[in-house]
C-alpha cells in the first residue's frame, strides 16, 4: 500500500452530490480518472466531462469501448477497466465511486485490489456509503471522511396498485421479465413508460431515460442498476419485488440496498417518496424507519484477491488466485467466474504446446476475463471464451478476421423482438470487448469501428422496438389530454378513420368501431367517452342511409353477414323456419334506439324480398302448401320439399311416390317440382345463386353460421376434401358419393343413359359406356361406387379385354312396404322432419 496519508473520502445516502462533487474536484486537476460501477454511468460522467472540457480531453474506457483521444486527460472509466497511470505517470487525481461495492460477493475483489493500491499523486478520493466508514479508516488509514448530508427529505408513503402510483414514479423489478410485464401494464393504463436495466447499451439507456425525463412518458420501470448513481427526475420509488436472485441464491435486498435504490427519489432539494406495489410486501415499520433515517449496518469485511499472481504454470497461477488475505477486515472472494472458466479451460487444454509458457498461461488468463454479457450460465460461457482462446493460440496469435466477421454477420439482423435484439447485443458486448484488445487482433481499430456501428443499429432498433411495445405516444398524448379535461375534437372521415384530438384512435367500420393497437387498451371509461364524442353523430347518419338505401346496396356474404358499402353490418340469425331467418345489426349501439329500429326493419325487408326472388320456386310450393292447394301426398311431399329445401332422395320416399296419384304429380310439376329417377327436386334451384343462398340458410338452421358448405363456381361434378354431411349437400344442388359430389340434374342425365343403354339387354341390365363416365367425370371404378350407391350391382365382370361387364338394379329396390291395418294407427317417426308424410298417407 502506498500514500494511504492523501485519501480522502465522501460519504453519505444518495442524493448527496457524492459524484458531482468528484467529477469537480477531477477537473480541478491537471488530469484525473474517476472509477465507476457501470458503463451507463461511466458514460454519463464522460458526457460531463465533454461539456465542460471538450472532446479531446475527454476520455472513456470500459470492458467493451474506449475512446482515448491522444491528448485526453481526464478518464471515466469502469471500475475493472480503469487505468491507474496516464502516461506512465500517476494521475494526479484518482477517484473510486460506489466504494461499499467492495462488500459484493461478485465484483468487490476489484473495487477492493483498487481502494488498496490505486492512488492519485495529488489526491485520492473514495465515495459511497457511510456504512464504510469504520472500514475505511482500518484498512486505508483515511482520516478525511466528509460526512454528506441528503439534500432533501425521503418519506415512506406505503403500498400501492400499479394503476394509482404517481406520476415520475420509477417501479423497481429484478427481472427483465419482470420489468417487461410492469412497462406492459403502464402502457395499457397510462400510455407507456420507459425501460432502463443494466444491460442496455448506452445510446438506448439514453433514448429511454429521454422519454422520461422530457415527460412524454411518466413512468419509469427499471432494475436496481438505477440505484448506482443514475440521475433522472424521479418523484416516487415503488418497490414490485424485494427480493432478487443474485447469482447464486434468491434473498431478500438488505436496508442498505434497498436505501441505495429509494435514495432515487428526489433530485437535489425536491423531497422524494418510496413504497411498494404489485405483489412486493410491505415495508414493517423498523425497515421504514431505517430507510427514513439512511440507518444501515457498517460494513465489517470486504471481498479481496490476490493480485501478486504467479503465471509460470496453469497450477501455479490458481494456487495464487487461492492465497488468504493477510489483513484483518478482508475475505477472499468465493470462486469468481474468471476463476471457474481458467481451471475448465486449462484441464481441456493441459496437454497442449500454448499453456506451457507464462504467455500461454497469462494469455488464458486474459482471455478468462471476459464478462458474460450473455448471462448465458459458466458451461455456455466457458465454450465461447474456449472458441476465442482456440482463435488466440493458432499459428498467427490472433482471432481470425474472416471468424470473427462471420461472428458479425450473424448478429447484424434488426428483426425480433426486445428479447432478441438484446440477446443479439449482449453477443456483440462480448466481440466489441476482444476488439479492445490491440494484441488480440489486427487491425483493432476497423473491427472496433464496425462493432461500434453494429452495437448503434442494434441499440436504435431495440429502442424502437421498446416504443412499439412499451410506449404508445399516441395514446399517452390522447390520455393525458382527455384526463386534464379538455375537449375531444372528434371527426370521423370519409375513409372511416376515427380521430380524436387530430391522433387516430381506431376506424369506423360500417357501424362497428374497431379500436387501433395504440388506442385499443386505453382505460375502458376513457374510449367509451372519446367514442361516444366521435361516433355517434356519424353512426346515427349512416343508420339513416341504410333506412333509405336500395335493395342494391346490400349484400349477403358467403359467412352469412350483410354487407353494405364494404361493411358488414348485420348478421343473420335463426328465425322460425329455415326460410325466414332475422337480422340483428352488427355495431350501431351508439346510435338512437328509433334510428336502429328502422335500420333493421328496412334490412328485414330487403332479405324477406331477396329470398322470395331467389328461392321463388320454393316460396311458391310453401304457399300453395300452406292455403291447402295441394292435398293428401301431394300436400305431404310439397311440405317435406319445403322443409328439406327444395331436394329429397327418392329412396327416403319410395312408398310415398308410389301411392302419387297423377293429379297430385301434376300440380306438384306445375310448382316447378321434377320426379327424378333418383330425387324428387325443383331444379331452378340449382343455379348457382339460389343454391349459395340455401346452403347459407341451412347452415344457419343447424346453428353453424359461417360454415355453409358451397359448392364450387361451374363444376357440376368434382371430388371434395371439405366435411359436407349429404344433407348439405343435397341443399345445394348435389349427391354426395363418398367424396366426390354430382349435381342432381347431372345425376338425371346419367339415369337417361342407363335407361338407354337398357334397351340393349333384358331385366334391367345394362354396360356402362364412355357417355356414363363423361358425364359424372370420373374413372371406371369410381362409377361402379356410384352405381352401387345407387343400388345397383355388378350382374357380370368385364373380360381380359375389359369388354362385356354389366350392371343390373339390386333386388328389392323400391321394394312396396306392407300396409298395416286401417285400423291401426298411423305410427309417426317424430325425428324426421318428414313424418309428416306417413301421417297424411
Amino acid at each position: 500500500m502506498n500514500q494511504e496519508t492523501n485519501i480522502s473520502a465522501a460519504l453519505g445516502p444518495t442524493n448527496t452530490g457524492k459524484t458531482y462533487l468528484a467529477v469537480t474536484r477531477m477537473l480541478a486537476h491537471a488530469d484525473g480518472v474517476i472509477g465507476l460501477p457501470l458503463r451507463l454511468l461511466a458514460r454519463e460522467v464522460y458526457d460531463r466531462i465533454v461539456r465542460e472540457k471538450g472532446v479531446a480531453a475527454a476520455a472513456l474506457v470500459t470492458g467493451e469501448e474506449r475512446i482515448v483521444p491522444k491528448t485526453a486527460r481526464w478518464f471515466a472509466c469502469t471500475a475493472e477497466a480503469m487505468p491507474t497511470q496516464l502516461r506512465g505517470k500517476p494521475f494526479s487525481f484518482l477517484a473510486i465511486d460506489e466504494v461499499q461495492l467492495c462488500a459484493d460477493p461478485e465484483r468487490g475483489h476489484v473495487f477492493t485490489n483498487h481502494l488498496l493500491h490505486s492512488r492519485g499523486s495529488g489526491e485520492t478520493l473514495v465515495l459511497g456509503a457511510a456504512t464504510m466508514s469504520g472500514v475505511l479508516h482500518g484498512l486505508t488509514g483515511a482520516d478525511q471522511i466528509e460526512p454528506r448530508e441528503r439534500f432533501s427529505k425521503l418519506t415512506h408513503t406505503g403500498a400501492a396498485k400499479l394503476s394509482r402510483l404517481p406520476k415520475r414514479s420509477a417501479i423497481i423489478a429484478f427481472s427483465a421479465e419482470d420489468v417487461y410485464a410492469i412497462a406492459e401494464l403502464l402502457r395499457r393504463r397510462h400510455g407507456g413508460a420507459a425501460v432502463v436495466m443494466g444491460s442496455l447499451s448506452p445510446s438506448t439507456r439514453n433514448a429511454q431515460a429521454e422519454l422520461f425525463q422530457s415527460g412524454e412518458v411518466d413512468y419509469l420501470v427499471a432494475t436496481d442498476a438505477i440505484g448506482m448513481g443514475l440521475n433522472m427526475d424521479v418523484d416516487h420509488v415503488a418497490f414490485a419485488a424485494t427480493t432478487k436472485f443474485d447469482g447464486r441464491q434468491r434473498r431478500a435486498l438488505r436496508a442498505d440496498e434497498l436505501g441505495q435504490i429509494a435514495g432515487r427519489a428526489g433530485r437535489f432539494q425536491t423531497d422524494g417518496t418510496f413504497g411498494t406495489t404489485a405483489s412486493a410486501p410491505a415495508f414493517d415499520e423498523s425497515m421504514v424507519q431505517r430507510l427514513e433515517d439512511h440507518n444501515y449496518d457498517p460494513v465489517r469485511t470486504l471481498f479481496w484477491r490476490n493480485r501478486a499472481l504467479d503465471f509460470s504454470s496453469a497450477k501455479t497461477l490458481l494456487a495464487t488466485l487461492k492465497a488468504a488475505p493477510t489483513r484483518k477486515g478482508l475475505i477472499r472472494v468465493g470462486r469468481a467466474i474468471d476463476e471457474q472458466v481458467f481451471s475448465a479451460l486449462a484441464d481441456e487444454h493441459n496437454s497442449a504446446s500454448y499453456l506451457g509458457s507464462q504467455d500461454g498461461v497469462r494469455r488464458l488468463w486474459q482471455v478468462c476475463q471476459i464478462p458474460d454479457f450473455r448471462k448465458s450460465g459458466i458451461d455456455a460461457h466457458t465454450r465461447l471464451l474456449g472458441d476465442i482462446f482456440a482463435q488466440l493460440s493458432g499459428p498467427h496469435g490472433r482471432i481470425g478476421e474472416d471468424w470473427l466477421a462471420t461472428k458479425l454477420k450473424n448478429l447484424d439482423r434488426l428483426k425480433g423482438d426486445v428479447d432478441a435484439i438484446s440477446s443479439r447485443l449482449a453477443h456483440v458486448r462480448t466481440w466489441a470487448y476482444c476488439t479492445h484488445r490491440a494484441d488480440w487482433i489486427s487491425d483493432a481499430v476497423h473491427w472496433q469501428e464496425r462493432t461500434m456501428a453494429l452495437e448503434e443499429r442494434l441499440s436504435d432498433a431495440l429502442h424502437e422496438r421498446l416504443l412499439q411495445r412499451f410506449v404508445d405516444q399516441r395514446t399517452s398524448v390522447l390520455a393525458r389530454a382527455l384526463n386534464a379535461g379538455e375537449e375531444a375534437d372528434a371527426v370521423v372521415l370519409q375513409s372511416g378513420e376515427v380521430k380524436v384530438l387530430d391522433h387516430t384512435i381506431g376506424q369506423l367500420d360500417g357501424l362497428s368501431f374497431r379500436p387501433g393497437s395504440h388506442a385499443r387498451d386505453l382505460a375502458g371509461k376513457t374510449l367509451r367517452m372519446v367514442a361516444s364524442a366521435a361516433l355517434a353523430p356519424e353512426i346515427n347518419r349512416r343508420l339513416g342511409q341504410i333506412e333509405a338505401a336500395k335493395d342494391d346496396d346490400f349484400t349477403l356474404s358467403d359467412e352469412g353477414t350483410v354487407l353494405w358499402q364494404g361493411a358488414a353490418i348485420a348478421h343473420l340469425q335463426a328465425g322460425p323456419d329455415a326460410l325466414h331467418p332475422q337480422i340483428t345489426l352488427i355495431g350501431g349501439q351508439l346510435g338512437q334506439d328509433t334510428l336502429i329500429g328502422k335500420a333493421e326493419f328496412r334490412l328485414q325487408a330487403w332479405l324477406n324480398e331477396m329470398i322470395k326472388g331467389e328461392l321463388k320456386p320454393l316460396m311458391g310450393l310453401q304457399a300453395k302448401v300452406e292455403a291447402g292447394a295441394l292435398t293428401g301426398l301431394g300436400r305431404g311431399l310439397g311440405f317435406g320439399l319445403v322443409e328439406a329445401l327444395g331436394a329429397l332422395s327418392r329412396d327416403d320416399i319410395a312408398n310415398e311416390l308410389r301411392d302419387l296419384d297423377q293429379p297430385n304429380r301434376h300440380s306438384l310439376r306445375q310448382c316447378g317440382v321434377r320426379f327424378g329417377a333418383f330425387h324428387v327436386f325443383m331444379p331452378a334451384l340449382i343455379r348457382p345463386a339460389p343454391a349459395r343462398l340455401l346452403a347459407l340458410l341451412y347452415a344457419l338452421a343447424q346453428e353453424k353460421p359461417g360454415k355453409a358448405f358451397l359448392p364450387r363456381p361451374g363444376l357440376t361434378a368434382y371430388v371434395t376434401q371439405d366435411p359436407v354431411s349429404p344433407e348439405a349437400a343435397r341443399v345445394a344442388g348435389y349427391a354426395l358419393f363418398s367424396r366426390r359430389l354430382v349435381r342432381l340434374d347431372i345425376l338425371e342425365r346419367l339415369a337417361d343413359f342407363i335407361r338407354e343403354a337398357q334397351k340393349a339387354h333384358k331385366g334391367g341390365v345394362f354396360s356402362p359406356n364412355e357417355a356414363m363416365l363423361s358425364v359424372l367425370g370420373c374413372s371406371h371404378d369410381d362409377l361402379g361406387s356410384i352405381l352401387v350407391a345407387l343400388k345397383y350391382r355388378r350382374k357380370t365382370k368385364a373380360n381380359e379385354a375389359g369388354e362385356g361387364e354389366t350392371w343390373m338394379p339390386a333386388r328389392n329396390t323400391h321394394k312396396k312396404q306392407a300396409r298395416k291395418p286401417r285400423s291401426e294407427k298411423p305410427v309417426v317417426d317424430d325425428s324426421s322432419p318428414f313424418a309428416v308424410l306417413r301421417t297424411l298417407k
